[in-house]
Parts: C-alpha cells; structure tokens; sequence
C-alpha cells in the first residue's frame, strides 16, 4: 500500500469521526453496496461502501423522512491527460437525507446528500483538470427497495464531484450511477 492509499484511509477515518451523524445507530454498519457508472469523457468509475442508518425520523410533505451515512471507496478510470487511460482511487463520507413515499409504507424512494471525498491524485482529462484531490460529493437519486424487510434495494443516481470553487479550475465531474445495496 502505497503513502496516498495511507493518506486516503487516514482521510476516510477522520470524516466517519466527523460525518457520522449523533443519530446513527452506533459505529457497525448495517448495510454494504456496489455501484458503478459512466462519466463525461468516457469515464467510469466502480466502488463499494458500508451504511449506517439514522435513528431519526419524521413526516412531511407525504413521505417520511429518514437518512442513512455512507463511506465508499471508489475506482475511476478515464482517458489520461498523456494519452491513454488512468486510474484514480476516491475515498468518501456522504450524508444522506431520503424520502420514502405515502408515509413511509412505499418501496420507493429519493435521496440526496453532500459528503466529502479525497483522491489519490488530482483528476486529469484530455477536456478538464481538477485543481485540487479534496472535493465534495454531491448526489441526488431514486430508488426501490424490495426483499424480506425491504432488506435489499437498486437505485439510480446522479453523482457531481468537485472542489465547489475552493481552488480554480473547477470543472467537476458527473456520473450516472446504478446501485445496489443490503442489509447485513
């Protein structure tokens, strides 16, 4: 393991010490996904990640309110600056706030959030440069669950990474994503 991939778990376990809500069922995690998804400029990326559910709930608007932190580490890969094709690791925390519908009794669901992520090196394309490998994670997606106690779900998502103007450029990358998710 190299120093970056060092410096990239240090980074995970520091932002599950600051993101995990106070709300969170303790520190196990009850669930895990994989997801994988295409990008601008021919990119994709593929990762794995744990949940942790929120404690807290409310209804509003229709639906119930809940949400869950997830940490995920991903691998990108794209068209190299140089020629070619590059791999880039990403670590993240993101907090979630989801929507199940009719007061909760739907299978479906949307959720949104923004976390924190790092990157074992800047992100370079032929078309867009990352100034920095500390980025946000913005997310937005629809889902269904489904299984013995909704225990399992698939979902769609939408994921943009970037910087939100710290550093200049700032292109930001977007992904469209498909998700699977279980509880333990």
């Amino acid at each position: 393991m190299t120093s970056r991939h060092l410096r990239l778990l240090a980074f995970l376990a520091a932002s599950c010490g600051v993101l995990l809500p106070a709300a969170a069922e303790g520190l196990r995690p009850a669930g895990y996904f994989v997801q994988g998804g295409a990008g601008e400029g021919r990119a994709w990326n593929a990762g794995v990640g744990l949940t942790w559910p929120w404690s807290w709930r409310a209804t509003w608007l229709g639906g119930e309110f809940g949400g869950l932190t997830e940490a995920y580490i991903s691998h990108w890969d794209a068209r190299a600056a140089t020629g070619g094709r590059r791999g880039f690791t990403q670590v993240g925390v993101v907090p979630l706030l989801r929507m199940r519908f009719a007061q909760g009794r739907s299978d479906w669901f949307a959720e949104a959030g923004i976390g924190l992520s790092a990157m074992d090196q800047r992100f370079a394309t032929p078309s867009k440069q990352f100034s920095t490998s500390f980025n946000f994670v913005d997310i937005v997606g629809v889902g269904r669950s489904f299984g013995a106690n909704r225990g399992q779900e698939l979902s769609l998502r939408l994921q943009h990474v970037s910087n939100a103007g710290i550093r200049n450029p700032n292109p930001g990358q977007n992904f469209v994503q498909l998700r699977y998710g279980a509880s333990f």
